[in-house]
């Protein structure tokens, strides 16, 4: 695997399925991010100290659930000839006290809330719209995120 290490090169010698990101050293926080033939930036704000040339972290967590979200409506809407002619999603990322969750298992201390808002163009009727939101909640970024998961760290020797 010499080629995931932190000295790659071209994005054709990824591993496919591997996302690579590695500082770019411009800036406290800029970072390069390799996804297959896909390159782009992460930073942070310049009110922390970033340089603002990308979305933050949690932009792109949420980038990510909007856009599998929108993905997978698309894709029901088209199977099922449903007449969606555009989703939008809207979304915040913000932190709550686990007490202002009724629904959530945890119930103290702060937990993590995603605030997600799908706006269905077509014309649609109540019914459609709701298998639409249904389905919009079967998006596999959402049922990840929803999950358990297990992240396991390595370290990898220079």
């Amino acid at each position: 695997m010499p080629a995931e290490r932190s000295d790659v090169g071209d994005a054709d010698d990824i591993v496919p399925g591997t996302v690579i990101v590695r500082e770019t050293r411009r800036g406290q926080f800029q970072q390069e991010i390799i996804a297959g033939p896909h390159r782009l930036l992460a930073d942070e704000s310049t009110d922390v100290g970033g340089l603002d040339s990308g979305p933050g972290p949690y932009d792109l967590l949420l980038a990510a659930l909007g856009a599998c979200t929108a993905m997978t409506l698309r894709l029901y809407a088209d199977r099922k000839k449903l007449p969606l002619t555009r989703t939008i999603v809207r979304l915040r990322h913000n932190r709550i006290y686990a007490t202002d969750c009724a629904e959530c298992e945890t119930k103290e201390g702060m937990i993590d809330r995603i605030e997600r808002i799908i706006t269905l163009e077509g014309a649609l009727d109540a019914g459609q719209r709701a298998q639409l939101i249904d389905i919009a909640n079967k998006c596999p970024v959402h049922r990840t995120l929803k999950s358990e998961i297990d992240i396991r760290t390595v370290e990898e020797p220079v």
